[in-house]
């Protein structure tokens, strides 16, 4: 009786077990793959922000996300060959920049840049004075001096892009990717468990159930 009993309460821990890590899993590793991505940076734009050859984990976000001094993932169709580039947003739709040559004001308030690579800006860009137009972008690399950014397209509506065209934001670290890979790691190991005590509950169930083999009476002498 005691080891049917310890083969149902397998059972019952499989079926608890089972469907608890199956949601686990596909939830986890389903998150990531819906709403993370790697790229490797493919240019010196982002410096020293992010080197060439970099692997950054990129957080698909909607439009109404976006934030100054986040920097993005954006496909831009006329530009670049069409292929996502990384840049930072500098300023959103109705911001007035305003460039003196060395710093930037975004709605006449200095903007602090710790992340800009130190050294000459590309002489090819001078001052500018632009109002970015609605539902779009002013976009730099943090590397001034190697960077084909908004600067290049000033006559291109301010040298703006399409908000819709970001792909997603560069995360700091891969802390939050991380965690729901680690949920879906253990919604394996879980389901995992859970079917080895199946399996376990199984055989106990079967064994309390064989009939006991008939012993020979003893010969009588």
């Amino acid at each position: 009786m005691q080891q049917r009993g310890g083969g149902s309460g397998l059972r019952v821990a499989a079926w608890v077990l089972v469907p608890l890590g199956l949601v686990l899993a596909l939830g986890g590793i389903g998150y990531f793959f819906t709403n993370y991505q790697g790229v490797t940076v493919m240019s010196q734009a982002m410096e020293p922000t992010y080197r060439m050859g970099e692997r950054l984990v990129i957080e698909r976000i909607d439009v109404g996300e976006v934030r100054r001094g986040d920097v993005v993932l954006v496909q831009v169709p006329d530009r670049y060959e069409g292929g996502p580039v990384l840049q930072r947003v500098i300023g959103m739709g109705g911001d007035h920049v305003v460039c003196d040559g060395d710093r930037i004001t975004v709605n006449g308030k200095p903007v602090d840049e710790p992340y800009v690579m130190r050294g000459e800006v590309n002489p090819a860009t001078g001052p500018y004075d632009v109002q970015v137009p609605e539902g779009r972008l002013f976009l730099l690399g943090d590397h001034r001096g190697n960077s084909n950014d908004s600067r290049f397209f000033l006559d291109e509506q301010s040298g703006s892009v399409a908000a819709s065209g970001v792909l997603g934001r560069a995360q700091r670290g891969f802390g939050a990717a991380a965690g729901w890979v680690m949920i879906g790691v253990l919604g394996i190991v879980l389901t995992l468990v859970g079917i080895g005590l199946g399996i376990g509950g199984y055989a106990a169930g079967r064994s309390a159930r064989r009939p006991l083999a008939a012993v020979p009476p003893w010969p009588v002498v």
